[in-house]
Parts: C-alpha cells; structure tokens; sequence
C-alpha cells in the first residue's frame, strides 16, 4: 500500500494556463484543492510566444474574465504592449492582443496562487489516476504517495510522453529544461482512453544586442492601452514596441537544402502539427510560390534582452537555424540566445468527454487544456476554468455550467472538440463561430458576467460596476431615441462635412447614428453627454447593428430549441430503423447530450436527425 498524505475535494495536475484557471475556480468556491506541478517555478510559464490574445483568442481572454477567472489579470499585470487588432472591420473581429513580460506574468500568476485561501501546491510528478467502480478516487506520485480526491483535473500540456526534437537529435522532456510525464500517459491508457499523438513547435530567441532593429519595421501599440480585465482601471507598465521582418529567396533555399536534416520531412516526427501555425519548413514547402514570411519580433519582457522570433518556429539543426536567422534582414548578426524546437506529445481524443469535460469513461476525472488537442494559453485556460468550475458544481450536486455556441467562443471550443473532435492541433478562429456578431469583444460581461455571479466567481464590486455600466448604455439609447435633431444650416453644414446627406425633416439621434458615416464623436458634436468612451462605443455597436445583433439572436433562438432536446443518457440508439451503421456509430461513440449536438457531428444527416427526433418522442411517450 502506498502511503497516503491526505485528501483533498479536488486535485488539479499541471501547473499551466488551464491548471492554473482550474486550481483557482474551484478554491475560489470553497473546494480543497491541491496543484501539483513538475516545477513550482514554471507555475503560468508561457512556453511559447510571450503574448495573450488575438482573433478570436482575445474574446476567449474577456470571456474568462466575465466568468472570474485570472488570466485577463495577469496579462494586464505582465502587458507591454496591447493593440486592439482590425479595427478597420466590424466590432464582431476586434480583437485585443497584447505582449506580456514572461517573468511579470510568471509572477502575478503565482503569487495569486500562493496567496489564495483552500489552495494547495505541490512540486510532484502524478504517475497514476486511482479509480474505484468507475469513479476517480485519487492520484499517485512517483514518490509512491497516495493523495485522496473526490475530483481530479489533468492539465498536463505538453508534458504526456513529451519528445523535443532538433534536428536528428531527440531527447525526452515536457518542454524544453523540464521533465516530461511518463507514466501519467500509461495511466490513462489503462484506464481505457483512446489516446494520439501531436506537436508543436517554437522559433529560436535572439539576442536584441545583435539585432539591427534599423532594418526591421517598427509596429506600436495603441496609447493609450486598453487592458483586458473590466477590473482594470489603467496599465502602469512602459511600453515597448515589435519589430517586423520576413525572409526572403536565400532563407528559403536554406530550408529546401535541408530538408533531408528535418526531423519532420525526415520521419522522426510522427505527431500531427499545428494546421495554422506551421514551421517556417512547413511554410516554405507548402506555400512554394511565396517570396516571402513574415518574422514578428517580439520582446520578452523588461528586464530581458531577449526577443522572440515570431514567424519562424523550426526543429531543423541548430547550424541550419542559425543560417536561417542570419540571411533575414536586421538579423544577420544574430545570436541565439535559445535554439527552435518541435516538441511531440501525446493527447486524449476529446470526443471521450461531455460538455462538462468531465470523461465519459471516468467519473469525478476531468481533462482540460492541450490534452484535449488544442493549442494556445488562452483556449486552455478558458477550458481549465471551466473545468474547475464544473468539478466543484459536481461535489457540490449543483448543475454544470455549460455554455452555448451563441454565448461564448469557450462555447464554441468545447463544443467543437466533444462533439467533432480532432487529430491536429485545435486553434480557435472567429470563423469558428456561427454567432459571432453575438459574441463581441465588448460584451462578453453581458453575456457572461450574471453567470459568473450566480456561481460565486463574481465579487460585489465587479458585479456592481457591470450593472452601471448597462445602464449608462441603456439610459444613452433612450437618449438616441427620443432626442431630436432639427433641419438647420449649421446642421447640414456638419453632415456635409461627413459625407453624408443633409435632412430636411426632424429626426432622432438613433436613425442619425445609424447613418454609415455617423459615429458618436459626431453625436456628441451636435449633442453633447456626459457619457464614458467605453459606454459611448458600447451604445454605437448596439445601435448600428441592432438589425444584424436581432437576426442572429432569432437564430440562435430556433438552435436552442434544439439544444432543449434532451436525449437521456440510457437512451439506445440499437434497433432505430432508417440509421445507417455510419450514423449509428458516430450517434454510440459520441454519445450527443441533445438534438442539437447530434445535429453537429460530422456525417450526421438532416435525415437522421428527423429518424432521431421520432424515435425520442416515442422513447418519451413509452417512458
């Protein structure tokens, strides 16, 4: 028998962006909860680029924040420098992007972790998942100590049988200077887990001491910063600019002259690479007609020297890599502070788990993070967040939280990944979203926050100011609505000036704004409020898209009539006359909780779903 330290409600393996976002909801709501990491010192270490947001992932950050969870916090501790990206396209594509310090980051992270009451960490390596009937009891650790869990939340990155490759030389780690997890992976095979295999990779980091940053282009921020977290009231960080360059013909002969060297051309690799962000190999092979790639050169933090080489991710040798370096622009005397590598790992296939992420196979044992095959920080977090929340509504006997597509991209990536799945690397993309007009940047509170609060993620104050905020944006329409505007000359004299038509009748400020031309800077030129620039634009998105926001919302509505059909969990899919065994296999393996989600799964037809539709309402009538 092992021995046995103590017992916790629930315990959470790794240390990472969904690790963290677990560990911390379900303490946060009172659950006993332990984190055991490989290395205490790489607790929200971002392994990758030193960067939080972008499309799509920027709204998943918002998301996070409305629901109570932390990484919108770190990333404005740790920001030096934030851009809210296409602007220039609707409000359904903006999104927030910003560069963070990698040690600011590091720290806040783990401070708020240290500090957070019901919160254990521990350095430790799970070996083990303990199961008893079907049902999670605990973990062991490679020092042969039992710990006791009513729930169990692996988050374990890239660290699952994790293989680094540079060049023909390979070596076993989680990432680069750390241990991988061995038998963690074994475990979870044991346990009856369909497990695959994928990777990823990073670009080599340069020394800016030997970068000529006079032949690169220079890309600012915005200024002032807007930060991320509605907790945020001003970033206090200086801000630093990126650089931009690209490779050219000579890079790129480099690479086709040493394919033969490439782990990955070479057969060495066998896990499936990230589909939208390739090595620069991968890039040079596959899009073969272009001159050029971009290099984004990132700063890694304040205190560093250090800059991220953005855009040429590479497991070729160390020799090639430097060769490659040094034929771009500005970096031809570069040093490699650290060289470029892919990474293999192994992944569960995340059709094996519910919406909850909870496993199928396993009660109280959850998965959240690139064990469920996406990349990026911020689709883990959000999926660790979730996790933990639904780990503790478990123990608790509380409904899940289960977001839908039209509420939250976190919505669409977990419903993507249980109910399609996925043998590459999952990034989420607004594309992804049916109902992305719905799922904005700006009102991921509106959408969000009340449910934050109802679980007991959302304080007073927070809760308070949201509520204000919807307000002064209600109040302002009704403003819009029922101010006037007569026809003058100095009035058309400005709507000329705009490009727009003059009026010859009385009109209201809302039909005036809804004119293309016309923002509220203008509105507020001829009638002027007292309103905040944040409340100003929140009023201008809902008043110009008010007809597009009210379409999608019919639509997402008739979706979720679907949704509302339940299928019960002992409901036989066996002996339905008119599903082909194609059907049916998808209908048993994947084990949809509704008639939507059934609808979703690839290969499921229109046909099969009115076959299925009948046959749960004879199900229902005959009890």
């Amino acid at each position: 028998m092992p021995f046995k330290e103590t017992d916790y409600d629930v315990i959470v393996i790794g240390g990472g962006h969904a690790g963290c976002e677990a560990a911390l909801a379900s303490s946060r709501l009172g659950m006993k909860t332990c984190l055991f990491t490989i290395n205490i010192d790489s607790i929200g270490h971002m392994s990758c680029n030193p960067a939080i947001g972008g499309l799509a992932k920027g709204h998943i950050v918002r998301e996070i924040d409305a629901l109570g969870g932390e990484m919108a916090r770190a990333a404005d501790f740790a920001g030096i420098q934030f851009r809210m990206l296409n602007l220039s396209k609707g409000p359904a594509v903006w999104a927030l992007r910003s560069q963070a310090d990698r040690n600011l980051y590091k720290q806040h992270m783990r401070k708020t972790l240290e500090e957070q009451p019901n919160l254990t960490i521990k350095q430790g390596i799970v070996e083990q998942i303990i199961t008893e009937d079907g049902t999670v009891c605990g973990v062991i650790t490679n020092l042969g100590v039992f710990y006791g869990a009513k729930a169990v939340i692996v988050t374990t990155g890239t660290f699952l049988k994790g293989l680094i490759h540079i060049g023909l030389e390979q070596f076993v780690a989680g990432r680069a200077g750390e241990f991988a997890s061995i038998g963690l992976s074994d475990s979870l095979k044991s346990l009856g887990f369909e497990i695959g295999r994928l990777k990823t990779g990073t670009p080599p980091r340069l020394d800016a001491k030997t970068i000529d940053f006079s032949q690169t282009e220079t890309q600012y921020g915005d200024d002032p910063p807007i930060p991320f977290s509605y907790k945020t009231k001003e970033i206090h960080n200086p801000q630093l600019p990126c650089f931009i360059t690209y490779t050219n013909q000579t890079t790129h002969d480099i690479i086709r002259g040493n394919l033969d060297r490439s782990p990955l051309y070479g057969g060495r690799i066998t896990g499936i690479g990230p589909r939208y962000c390739p090595s620069i190999e991968d890039k040079v092979v596959r899009f073969s007609d272009k001159e050029r790639h971009q290099v984004f050169l990132e700063p890694e933090g304040l205190q560093t020297k250090e800059y991220y080489a953005n855009g040429i991710s590479t497991s070729l040798p160390y020799d090639v890599q430097l060769r490659i370096v040094r034929s771009i622009p500005g970096l031809q005397n570069a040093e490699i502070m650290r060289p470029a590598y892919a990474i293999e790992y192994d992944f569960v296939f995340p059709t094996q788990l519910y919406h909850t992420l909870e496993t199928k196979k396993i009660k109280g044992l959850f998965l959240a993070g690139q064990i469920n095959g996406t990349s990026g920080y911020e689709e883990a977090a959000g999926q660790g967040l979730i996790a933990g929340i639904n780990a503790t509504m478990k123990i608790l006997g509380k409904e899940p939280l289960i977001l839908r597509r039209d509420e939250a991209y976190i919505g669409v990536l977990i419903d993507d990944l249980v109910t399609k799945g996925t043998n590459e690397p999952y990034r989420m993309f607004t594309s992804r979203a049916e109902h992305r007009l719905l799922l904005r940047h700006d009102n991921a509170d509106v959408r969000l926050m009340q449910k934050g609060r109802d679980i007991g993620l959302i304080d007073d104050d927070t809760f308070e100011e949201f509520k204000h905020r919807r307000q002064s944006v209600a109040d302002e329409i009704h403003r819009l609505k029922t101010t006037r505007v007569f026809p003058s000359v100095d009035v058309n004299a400005l709507l000329q000036e705009k490009g727009t038509s003059p009026i010859s009748e009385v009109i209201t400020l809302e039909k005036l704004l809804k004119r293309p031309e016309i923002d509220m800077d203008f509105i507020n030129t001829i009638s002027p409020s007292e309103i905040t620039k944040e409340v100003s634009q929140l009023v201008e998105i809902e008043v110009k898209y008010e007809g597009y926001i009210q379409r999608q919302l019919e639509i997402a509505e008739r979706m979720s009539k679907l949704e509302s059909r339940r299928i019960p969990d002992d409901f036989r899919y066996e002996g339905i006359p008119g599903l082909s065994n194609e059907v049916l296999e998808k209908l048993k393996k994947i084990k949809p909780s509704n008639i939507g989600q059934a609808s979703r799964i690839p290969g499921i037809t229109p046909a099969a779903i009115s076959i299925l539709l009948v046959a749960l309402e004879r199900h229902t009538r005959n009890g």
